[in-house]
C-alpha cells in the first residue's frame, strides 16, 4: 500500500481516479481548491484537503508523507471556456511547478503530469480529416492559444525535473475524456456532455431543435473515462519517459456525435448551427501506435457505448434537478 495524492481529485477525472486507487488498498489524499460541496465525487476513506495548489505552501502541505503523486489539478473546460479564459488557464502552470517543487522536496517517488492534444502543433489539425497526431506532432511548437501553451511548458518542467533532479516523471496527453460525474452545464462543459444535455432539453421542452456549434464537421475523438483511469496507472508505472498519447482514435465529426445521441434519445432534432462560437482546430484525432508499442494496450471502448451511459447519467442528474425545484 502507497500514499498517493490526487491533485485536482475534486474534479471529474481525479474524482475517478481516487476511487480506483482507494479500491486497489492505497492510502489516497486528494486536494483541491474548490469547496467539498463543489467536488464531483466525495469518497468515503479518502483525506480530502481543500487547497488552492497554486501557492508552494500548500504544495507542501498536501505532498507531505506522500509517497507517489497524480497531477491532475487545472483551470478547464471545454472550447468555449479555453478560449475565453486564456490567462486563467495559463496560470495553471503555478499549480505543477510548484507541485514539482514541493514533491522533490519530500522524495516523492514518482509523479504523473495530465498534458492535453492542444499542446499539438495547429498545422497540422486543420483538415477535418485528421490522419492522427503523433507524439512527435507537438513540435515545432504552435500550440492552443493559452491552455496548450501553459501544458506543454508544465510537460518540459517535468522533463527537467526528472533530468536535473532525478525525480521520475510520467506525462499522458489527454484526448477529451467524457463519461459519467463529468461536467455537464455551466460553460465548462465537453462536446458529449453538451449534446446529451441539449437533446435532453430539447425532449423536455418540446421544441425539438438543436444548436451546433460551427458547420458541425469538425473532428475529434472522445475517450471514456474508465479508459483515462486505466491509461493513466499503466502510463504512471511504465518506464516510458517522454509523453504519450492517451485517446480514443475512433475520430467522429461533432454532426456524428449528435447522431449518435439522437439515436441513443429516439429522437431526431432540427439542427442550426452557429458559426461564430468557439470551434478549436478543424481536425483532431489521437495516433496510438505507439502507446500500443510502448504498452501493448490503447483505449478502444466504443463511443456509442460510453455515450449512452453518459446519456444516462446527465438524464438521472437532470431529473433530479427538477423534482427539486
Amino acid at each position: 500500500m502507497k500514499k498517493i495524492l490526487v491533485a485536482g481529485g475534486g474534479g471529474f477525472i481525479g474524482g475517478h481516479l481516487a476511487i480506483d486507487l482507494l479500491k486497489q488498498g492505497h492510502e489516497v489524499v486528494v486536494a483541491d481548491k474548490k469547496p467539498l460541496s463543489e467536488w464531483y465525487q466525495v469518497t468515503e476513506g479518502v483525506t480530502n484537503l481543500v487547497l488552492d495548489l497554486q501557492y508552494l505552501e500548500n504544495c507542501h502541505t498536501a505532498v507531505e508523507g506522500v509517497d507517489e503523486v497524480f497531477n491532475l489539478a487545472a483551470d478547464m473546460g471545454g472550447m468555449g471556456f479555453i478560449e475565453n479564459n486564456k490567462a486563467l488557464c495559463m496560470l495553471s502552470v503555478l499549480i505543477n511547478t510548484h507541485l514539482l517543487q514541493a514533491a522533490n522536496d519530500a522524495d516523492v517517488t514518482r509523479y504523473f503530469y495530465a498534458s492535453s492534444a492542444c499542446v499539438y502543433n495547429g498545422d497540422k489539425q486543420t483538415d477535418a480529416d485528421n490522419p492522427g497526431l503523433k507524439e512527435e506532432d507537438a513540435y515545432p511548437a504552435l500550440a492552443e492559444d493559452g491552455y496548450g501553451w501553459e501544458k506543454l511548458f508544465s510537460e518540459r518542467m517535468c522533463r527537467h525535473f526528472r533530468e536535473d533532479y532525478g525525480l521520475t516523471t510520467r506525462v499522458a496527453r489527454f484526448h477529451n475524456v467524457y463519461g459519467p460525474y463529468g461536467t455537464w452545464d455551466g460553460g465548462r462543459e465537453k462536446a458529449p456532455a453538451a449534446m446529451c444535455r441539449k437533446v435532453l432539453e430539447a425532449q423536455k421542452s418540446g421544441d425539438m431543435k438543436i444548436e451546433i456549434w460551427g458547420d458541425g464537421e469538425q473532428t475529434r475523438s472522445f475517450m471514456y473515462i474508465d479508459e483515462c483511469v486505466e491509461g493513466i496507472q499503466k502510463i504512471m508505472y511504465s518506464d516510458v519517459i517522454e509523453p504519450l498519447n492517451l485517446g480514443s482514435d475512433e475520430m467522429v465529426s461533432i454532426n456524428t456525435l449528435v447522431s449518435y445521441v439522437e439515436e441513443i434519445a429516439d429522437v431526431k432534432l432540427e439542427r442550426s448551427h452557429d458559426l461564430n462560437a468557439p470551434l478549436g482546430v478543424r481536425g483532431r484525432n489521437s495516433d496510438n501506435d505507439l502507446i500500443k508499442k510502448l504498452l501493448g494496450w490503447a483505449p478502444s471502448y466504443p463511443l456509442k457505448d460510453g455515450m449512452k451511459k453518459t446519456y444516462d447519467w446527465i438524464k438521472g442528474e437532470m431529473d433530479r434537478n427538477a423534482e427539486s425545484l
